[in-house]
């Protein structure tokens, strides 16, 4: 369905980098802000400009699956499907929920999946996590398109993060594991269990192999594997912006472990290299996917080679021979035996259909009627919630739809309208939001004259300091052209125009930071203070990102 521009609806417009202009044609299918594959046979890192911080990767036949870490966000896993390692799209989510259920029905930052793990074993894709303050998971399916069971706790636990299980060749089971300190009181350790078969429970206490408080201090992300008759972990260490990839090795599953740095920043200017997943292609090539702290973009994902040199992976490029390597920034793509079109995670959505786009997450558990796709007129409609007791600002209010950052600089549309409802003053407010731990809003409120542009700021919005507003017009309707222009670094300027031409300032420009362990994120919202038994909604007709013209 194709949609056009009238001025019955509005315009959301969140650029970074320069300045915006309306957008009305119907968006790619690739992104026009960020693609890793150069059409040439090579690539640039990152191959992801977004935040999907502590990647792992398997590969099933001629097919790539990612996942990463997703914190409080729901749907959580997201499930990220490739055919060469570069060019990846966004198929799923293997958590649709988060357990526990009411836990997770209020805003948990920083909380919830830490750094899972996929594997494929005996035709069931599998993913593990630590959640730090519940326990060791897991989910699985046949069909990673399709839906996934319902999550198992394996063992309920206060500080267990970073699980990866292993199928050894004699049917034994185990997984490696690292501790949070803020949970444990004890980290910069690795260790090992039993679990059963069926991966539904632990057998024992767990041994630790390795203490990395000599000269690997915190060291986590564990991923299992096995090698030439060699027990494989992979771990960072040092630090999530600062630190180095750590390669541990054993004849024994308990060790003792070798140890050597793999991968380090070196001479670049990719801070941190580490945290990830190694995988084999079809054709025999080795190849590892990390993160690096990006600041305000979030942890955004890279592809190095990797070669392997007496049993021990270098990973990156080792331009001095001393068996740490560098990592690359353009290289030649993987050979997985033939070529694949360029296909990028989704951005935009066009509200069509009867489900959201992948790329959408709430801040918590989402309730049925917080929103709706209505097909008939083509629009995502959200219905203004009353926000909790306990919130103080939205960073705490779990009605909050968001995507992440895809690109240094882009464009980012909407077209909304604000209906309010009609007899009651419920103190309703929607519109645009770009969060972290502190947040700024554009956007349409109800008061006793009417309707208002409204430009909202909460700095320390994780301390619970409450949003300061200012009135930026008055309005007619609820229909107008909102933007907010975000450069390079983070730096917000919100316009508001109303015919989609002529732009005028909407206060002060904001500085958008990371949010708790995650980048910054762009997205919508709709609140009021007070409930009845109804609301008032805002219409979403589409949602595209674009390049800044």
């Amino acid at each position: 369905m194709m949609k056009h521009v009238t001025t019955a609806f509005a315009f959301a417009t969140i650029c970074i980098g320069g300045t915006a202009t309306a957008q009305t044609g119907t968006p790619s299918s690739v992104s026009a802000v960020w693609v890793a594959d150069n059409g040439d046979g090579t690539y640039k890192n990152p191959i992801l400009y977004a935040d999907y911080s502590d990647p792992d990767v398997v590969r099933v036949g001629d097919d790539y699956f990612m996942t990463a870490s997703s914190f409080d966000a729901v749907p959580g896993l997201p499930i990220l499907h490739s055919k060469d390692l570069v060019n990846w799209t966004i198929i799923g989510h293997a958590l649709r929920r988060q357990p526990p259920y009411d836990h997770f029905s209020k805003t948990q930052h920083g909380n919830g999946v830490w750094a899972p793990s996929i594997r494929y074993h005996d035709g069931t894709y599998y993913i593990f996590w630590g959640d730090p303050d519940f326990g060791i998971y897991q989910v699985k399916t046949t069909d990673p398109y399709g839906e996934w069971e319902a999550p198992v706790l394996l063992e309920s636990t206060k500080g267990v993060i970073d699980v990866c299980p292993l199928w050894d060749d004699d049917g034994q089971v185990y997984i490696a594991y690292a501790y949070a300190g803020s949970r444990a009181g004890i980290k910069s350790v690795l260790a090992v269990k039993r679990i059963n078969a069926e991966a539904t429970h632990t057998l024992d206490e767990g041994v630790i192999v390795y203490d990395g408080h000599g000269i690997d201090p915190t060291i986590e992300g564990a991923k299992f594997y096995k090698r030439n008759g060699y027990y494989y972990i992979f771990a960072p260490a040092g630090g999530v912006a600062t630190g180095w990839q750590t390669v541990l090795r054993a004849k024994n599953i308990y060790g003792p472990y070798e140890r050597r740095n793999v991968l380090h920043q070196g001479t670049t200017t990719i801070n941190g290299p580490h945290q990830g997943g190694w995988v084999t292609t079809q054709t025999g090539e080795d190849w590892f996917i990390h993160f690096q702290d990006a600041g305000v973009y979030g942890r955004i994902t890279h592809l190095q080679p990797v070669t392997w040199e007496n049993d021990w992976p270098i990973i990156g490029v080792d331009p001095d021979g001393d068996g740490t390597g560098e990592p690359v920034s353009s290289y030649r793509k993987p050979n997985v035996g033939k070529a694949h079109p360029i296909t990028t995670p989704a951005e935009s959505d066009e509200f069509d259909g009867i489900a959201l786009g992948k790329q959408w997450q709430w801040q918590a558990n989402p309730q049925a009627t917080w929103s709706f796709l209505y097909p008939e007129k083509g629009v995502l409609r959200l219905y203004t919630q009353q926000i909790p007791e306990v919130s103080r600002n939205l960073y705490e209010t779990p009605n909050v739809l968001m995507q992440k950052f895809p690109a240094p600089a882009f464009v980012a549309t909407a077209k909304v309208a604000f209906t309010p409802h009609p007899e009651k003053l419920l103190g309703e407010k929607a519109g645009l939001v770009v969060m972290g731990r502190s947040y700024a809003t554009l956007s349409i409120r109800k008061d006793a004259d009417g309707l208002a542009l409204i430009r909202g700021t909460a700095l320390k919005a994780q301390d619970g300091i409450t949003e300061e507003e200012s009135v930026i017009a008055r309005l007619d309707q609820g229909a107008l052209y909102l933007r907010v222009e975000v450069r390079d670094g983070g730096e917000c300027y919100f316009q508001y125009s109303l015919d989609g031409r002529t732009y005028q300032a909407a206060g002060e420009p904001f500085q958008a930071v990371e949010g708790h362990w995650i980048g910054a994120k762009m997205g919508l919202f709709a609140t009021r203070t007070t409930t009845i038994n109804d609301t008032g909604w805002l219409d979403v007709d589409w949602f595209r990102v674009s390049a800044i013209d």
